[in-house]
């Protein structure tokens, strides 16, 4: 086997290999070299009949963005039949952004991935980011962030909405190594003319170049993931809306696994997806090492320090309203998922001063923006007509492996399930 094909197909029996169960894997394929070289790889070794509990699926996503996509999909279609794998192709209709393109497209990729691994009950998504992918994305976001987080990239596999994950078994492997592979089993592959526009981020630092050996941080990030979850665990309690911290761990936030533990928390809290940015943050420090007993308000979120510690809490401001029709299901205020089980339509507001008469300091003050459930039409909701599930805001939509043990304390302190490991753990 030459040494391109024995490194590509090694990285592909290693991800079958790691699943111990039967499992309906869905490839997302774009007809790139990438996404081409792992679908060609995956059947080759499936049709040995070495994997019989391994069921391959593909799926690529039409963003409708320039002409001829939809033609490159039906190439794909007619790829994925070559090689008896069952595909099928969404499309992404309606305008689109002008602004943050990328970033939209991504996140609706991946809302239509996950709607798609569910349908067909896959029990995770491949997608094949490369050690180029990995190298370009550590370099940006050491370029917007040196001493950040961010220089773990990505992770081997990520939760997507909460539901499926999506692994990334080539994050080793280089471009040039895929695509020497298909050229030596005569496969050919798309070029996606976006990949050379300026436009964006990663293709002008790709046309510039990026460092030869880039600082990865994954490891670290799991340590620092690992260390946050205790101190959360050890340190926190939450009821109604409320998060305490007692004294002691307030005197332990000079440690960057405590403090990264409490930005988390604090987001959480405050149903934002991203932590305090770096002002911000710098602004909490300083409020919490003078010692003063006051509050500070930042990222939607009060940092009330009293003597017995620090209570944290949804400012009851600027938060909306929601309409729930019969049915359905929405999150709310970026805290709660509500589930409308009734067949009349749910107004959710915060509950402001209704019902908090017994209640004072900072328990009274988090009852103000706990949601309040009462028909369209006036009346109280019962209990039995509506759910209302806690949210980890930070993980909601994507969780990064290295990031499960602190997404799994946050859990447990708000009262949710804990999220699931990836299926071949």
């Amino acid at each position: 086997m030459a040494p391109a094909e024995n490194s590509v197909v090694e990285a592909a029996g290693r991800l079958l290999n790691s699943f111990e169960a039967p499992a309906r894997l869905l490839i997302a394929i774009s007809g790139g070299s990438d996404s081409t070289g792992l679908l060609v790889a995956l059947a080759t070794l499936c049709a040995t009949g070495r994997y019989p509990g391994i069921t391959l699926s593909a799926c690529t996503i039409d963003h409708d963005l320039r002409a001829g996509s939809a033609e490159e999909a039906r190439w794909v279609e007619a790829l994925c039949a070559r090689h008896g794998i069952a595909h099928v192709t969404c499309r992404w209709p309606g305008e689109k952004p002008t602004a943050g393109l990328q970033a939209a497209a991504r996140a609706k990729r991946y809302d239509l991935l996950t709607e798609t691994a569910i349908e067909i009950g896959a029990d995770a998504i491949l997608a094949a980011h490369t050690s180029d992918d990995q190298n370009e994305t550590v370099a940006m976001r050491a370029e917007r962030s040196p001493e950040g987080i961010g220089l773990s990239g990505m992770a081997e596999a990520v939760l997507l909405n909460g539901s499926v994950w999506l692994l990334r078994p080539f994050l080793s492997v280089e471009r040039a190594v895929i695509r020497a592979f298909l050229v030596a089993r005569g496969e050919s592959w798309l070029d996606d003319p976006s990949n050379s526009n300026p436009r964006f981020e990663r293709v002008r630092l790709r046309q510039r170049g990026t460092a030869t050996e880039p600082v990865y941080a994954g490891d670290d990030r799991i340590s620092l993931s690992e260390h946050a979850a205790g101190f959360l665990t050890r340190h926190v309690r939450a009821e109604n809306g409320l998060f305490a911290m007692d004294r002691a761990a307030v005197a332990l936030l000079a440690d960057p696994a405590a403090w990264r533990g409490l930005l988390l928390l604090a987001a959480t809290a405050g149903g934002r997806v991203h932590v305090l940015e770096a002002a911000s943050a710098e602004r909490l420090r300083a409020f919490l090492a003078s010692g003063t007993l006051s509050r500070l308000t930042a990222g939607r979120v009060v940092f009330d320090r009293r003597r017995e510690g620090l209570f944290l809490y949804r400012e009851c401001r600027g938060i909306g309203r929601l309409g729930l029709p019969a049915g359905e299901v929405a999150v709310w205020d970026g805290r709660y998922r509500i589930t409308n089980r009734s067949d009349r339509t749910i107004a959710v507001s915060p509950a402001g001063d209704t019902g908090g008469a017994d209640l004072r300091g900072p328990v009274l003050r988090a009852s103000r923006a706990m949601p309040r459930l009462d028909f369209e039409h006036g009346g109280p909701v019962p209990a039995a007509a509506a759910t209302i599930e806690p949210l980890i805001a930070p993980y909601a939509r994507f969780l990064p492996r290295f990031d499960l043990p602190l997404a799994n304390a946050l859990a447990a302190i708000v009262g949710r399930a804990p999220f699931s490991p990836p299926p071949n753990e």
